[in-house]
């Protein structure tokens, strides 16, 4: 762990998260620029509605009677993956991300979120898969405050709440970081994450190369 609080020193102050600002576009040139605007406004908006709604009901599902049921689900590369909401902290989008030289290539380097900095880990590279696309449906998943680790995950997409309760259990454990694996009524197969065991793991912790 101290090999990340090191790392986390030699990041630059001014490194900052984009995911609270926006871009003012200048004004079109031609009018028909003018008709893309509402559509790329409106989604931006269903974005911020959708995060704000998700942090209510992960809020809710925290202190309700579902809180063990109620599990955040992500994309990781090509897995689905659960995420309990004792172990989950802020999520926001990928803003800049400051590179630290000499570490492993899932060791993405460093981000400022509402001031404090984080290191920031490609889940789908650490489990072997390709890097993961930052799009715009990428997020950053900081690791709950309850862990007091300044950590973050980077994941394809956050795909809302899942009821572990309505699923069934696949199989036995897999892997140091898979507790279980679920597969809900579709069929899909979720593999349930640990982060306590993950941030134990040493060769997590050593990221240089």
């Amino acid at each position: 762990m101290s090999c990340w609080l090191k790392l986390q020193r030699l990041a630059s102050p001014e490194v900052m998260i984009m995911s609270d600002i926006e871009l003012i576009p200048k004004a079109p040139d031609r009018i028909e620029r003018s008709y893309r605007k509402p559509d790329a406004a409106a989604r931006r908006q269903r974005m911020r509605d959708f995060q704000s709604q998700l942090a209510v009901r992960m809020e809710e599902a925290r202190t309700g009677e579902h809180e063990q049921t109620r599990q955040l689900g992500v994309q990781i590369g090509s897995e689905h993956c659960l995420l309990s909401l004792r172990e989950a902290g802020e999520i926001v989008a990928v803003g800049a991300i400051a590179p630290v030289p000499l570490t492993q290539s899932w060791f993405l380097g460093l981000v400022n979120v509402r001031g404090s900095l984080m290191s920031v880990v490609d889940l789908a590279q650490w489990y072997g898969q390709a890097a993961t696309v930052i799009d715009k449906q990428a997020r950053i998943i900081a690791f709950g405050p309850s862990f007091s680790f300044n950590g973050a995950v980077l994941v394809s997409r956050v795909m809302g709440l899942r009821d572990v309760g309505a699923m069934t259990l696949h199989g036995d454990p897999v892997g140091q970081q898979a507790a279980c694996r679920y597969h809900d009524a579709d069929g899909i197969v979720w593999r349930q994450l640990d982060v306590s065991l993950l941030i134990a793991d040493p060769q997590f912790l050593q990221v240089g190369t």
